[in-house]
């Protein structure tokens, strides 16, 4: 079997980890002391003043809307791409947002620029989700740009590129926030897991708070006395203060272990993933997919998309020879009953394509050539 992904928490984490827990002294398996060290090795690793550790990348997403929602700097509708993930919808929905879909372009798959700005004039929304699909890098000057034309918050899912770079920054440092991943099946793992992250003092302090209900246990010190003395409560009460309307979102100690060492790995798993990009854009035929060029960007290859009419027949032939192979993310969004049920079908023409032609195929830090050259084999023929 060639799987689509190959699991980053190798035997060597696991010993350090039973070693971790068989420690005279049980540690504390719940979030403590080491998520800290995790969050702050990760915002300095990435490039951002603040970054949390929470259970999900999903909850990331999901999270930093209700934050910015309580600190009313959004409201009514959101764009988010019609190339993307559940979640990316799921969450403005729940939340009582009102989602425009916008249609993505078919070079790096995230959206549609003439697209987005026409949503931007007619709309004015009030954020934007930015999706980076499979590690491609997006035109991050020229959606900045766009966005502060418009004051449309940018807030980028990386979910599926960590390590990607855009003229040497990387990827989920260029908006307001940015969601991470750390699920088994992405660039790095702690089991489950993401990070938010960002530059912005109050919304850092309020993600902190609406992680875990509400109180301001994981406050600074200066903070928590801020709030205590303007609501009026003496150290006792606050434990169990609630001043904002929150979540239990928290992730454990036990994983934030997992996180510490895998941080260390991410520069040579992507270094990795970019050979084996650059290999399929070798060995694929042009007619395959245009795959876009490194240029000035790094590209931390999630997997590899393929848009081609014979779609059906290639898959039903890759999985004939044991290779994982899944639709391209999720198609058209608009095309799922979660979206439709609700709303009518936008016309998101580059969408549509990917919806009946799209598909994508391993890539992992450690895939061979000798399986990406059968892979394509079968794309090619």
């Amino acid at each position: 079997m060639i799987k689509l992904v190959s699991d980053t928490i190798d035997k060597e984490d696991i010993s350090a980890l039973i070693n971790w827990l068989g420690q005279d002294d049980i540690p504390r398996l719940t979030k403590g002391e080491l998520t800290v060290q995790l969050e702050q090795k990760w915002a300095k690793k990435i490039g951002t003043k603040y970054s949390i550790y929470l259970n999900s990348g999903s909850s990331a997403i999901l999270l930093t809307l209700a934050a910015l929602k309580q600190m009313d700097k959004l409201s009514g509708k959101i764009v988010v791409p019609g190339l993307s993930w559940a979640t990316d919808i799921s969450s403005p929905l729940l939340l009582g947002l009102e989602p425009i879909m916008c249609d993505c372009n078919l070079e790096d798959l995230s959206c549609d620029l003439n697209s987005l700005e026409s949503i931007f004039i007619k709309h004015s929304p009030s954020a934007l989700i930015l999706v980076s699909p499979l590690g491609l890098v997006p035109k991050m000057d020229e959606l900045v740009n766009l966005c502060n034309k418009h004051n449309v918050i940018l807030l980028e899912d990386v979910c599926e590129s960590m390590g990607s770079k855009f003229n040497g920054k990387y990827l989920g440092t260029f908006g307001y926030a940015s969601f991470f991943s750390m699920y088994f099946g992405h660039h790095l793992s702690t089991i489950e897991g993401g990070f938010i992250n960002t530059n912005d003092k109050d919304l850092y302090h309020m993600l902190l708070m609406m992680r875990s209900h509400g109180w301001d246990r994981d406050l600074p010190e200066w903070k928590q006395d801020e709030l205590r003395k303007k609501y009026n409560s003496d150290k006792f009460d606050a434990l169990y203060q609630f001043y904002v309307p929150g979540f239990n979102l928290r992730a454990t100690d036990l994983q934030a272990f997992i996180g510490i060492r895998a941080i260390d790995k991410l520069d040579n798993y992507s270094v990795k993933r970019n050979i084996n990009y650059n290999l399929y854009k070798n060995y694929l035929k042009s007619n395959a997919l245009n795959l876009p060029n490194d240029n000035n960007n790094f590209i931390s290859s999630f997997s590899i998309p393929i848009i081609n009419n014979n779609r059906d027949n290639i898959v039903k032939e890759l999985i004939e020879n044991n290779i994982e192979v899944r639709p391209l993310i999720a198609g058209n969004m608009s095309k799922k009953p979660m979206w439709y049920n609700k709303f009518s079908i936008p016309k998101l023409p580059n969408c549509d394509i990917i919806h009946q032609y799209g598909f994508y195929v391993p890539n992992h830090q450690d895939l061979k050539e000798e399986e990406i050259i059968k892979i394509c084999n079968i794309i090619n023929k």
